[in-house]
């Protein structure tokens, strides 16, 4: 897995962070791990519009050429050091294999103490990326900002992006703790979908329920000692993210969504993080790869201020 952008070398006074994702981390093992997963498959199943799978190259493209935080530099860049990009994850098109193989590589991040951030990918690879988890036997919770809850039942037998929270809560490992999710839209969820978190003792947070002092109680809303982070882009009003797989009318404005992220990386309990359903198919001169950029910038900036 070796990631691969374009973007050029910058001034020794105007340092990008390609300067530190592209190299290895200063003291060998890194802190914090970057996973691409470029599989659509999921999305194409669950009727959505295919394109995501050329995500995590559109990612590194705006993330590289962003600047370290100016406000403190010195912790970012201190984070920055122990942080490697590793490149993408290979898919083959056979997403249940694929997502086996994602979960055996965060499965290796998380059990030496690493903290992945894997840009997907359609949101299938939320599914690869708790398998992680219950490959190793860690209990988790699993926090997820999303317009909508994907916990649909399998498609003749099949996974796909609707279904992920659904096969991890009823995965065998019973590694899934409880889950959450904030920015629901009243008009994409089912009764059935949120009487199924109900019986898993879940939680759930519609549009109009989803502010900053609601997702920070989410926070602290579960007994587990590791916290999933899963951040879906249709969560995001349309206006300012038109690159997704399915565009979210009256969604949540980029300022919540992004102080949401920074939150997940100052939350000590979260130990792993994904980005998932950015488009590239569908954006809009590169609006929302930003936005899914700022979004692990702002994750980054929240681990880097960790006490």
């Amino acid at each position: 897995m070796q990631p691969s952008t374009d973007i050029p070398e910058t001034a020794p006074d105007d340092p990008r962070l390609a300067r530190w994702l592209r190299s290895e981390p200063d003291e060998g093992k890194p802190g914090v791990v970057l996973v691409g997963f470029p599989s659509d498959e999921g999305v194409k199943r669950n009727d959505g519009r295919a394109g995501a799978s050329a995500a995590p190259g559109q990612i590194r493209r705006q993330l590289y050429a962003m600047t370290p935080d100016a406000e403190d530099s010195d912790r970012f860049i201190k984070l920055l050091e122990h942080t490697n990009d590793v490149g993408d994850v290979p898919v083959s098109g056979d997403l249940q294999a694929d997502q086996l193989t994602l979960g055996t590589v965060i499965a290796r991040y998380l059990e030496q103490g690493i903290i992945p951030i894997i840009m997907g990918g359609g949101h299938e690879t939320a599914y690869g990326h708790f398998l992680g988890y219950a490959e190793n036997g860690f209990a988790t919770s699993i926090l997820n900002v999303d317009a909508h809850t994907d916990v649909r039942p399998l498609k003749e037998g099949r996974s796909h992006s609707g279904s992920t929270f659904r096969q991890a809560l009823e995965h065998g490992s019973q590694c899934a703790e409880t889950y959450l999710v904030a920015g629901l839209q009243p008009h994409a969820v089912a009764a059935s979908h949120l009487a199924f978190i109900d019986r898993h003792r879940g939680h759930y947070l519609f549009r109009d329920e989803t502010n900053i002092t609601s997702i920070s109680g989410l926070f602290h809303s579960h007994e587990s000692d590791r916290l999933m982070a899963t951040f879906d882009m249709d969560a995001v009003d349309q206006s300012c993210a038109p690159g997704v797989s399915a565009p979210c009318t009256n969604g949540l404005l980029p300022d919540l969504w992004l102080t949401a992220a920074y939150l997940a990386g100052r939350n000590k309990q979260v130990t792993s993080f994904d980005i998932s359903e950015l488009n590239p198919e569908y954006d809009r001169d590169g609006q929302t790869a930003r936005l899914a950029a700022l979004t692990i910038w702002q994750f980054m900036l929240g681990l880097s201020q960790r006490s």
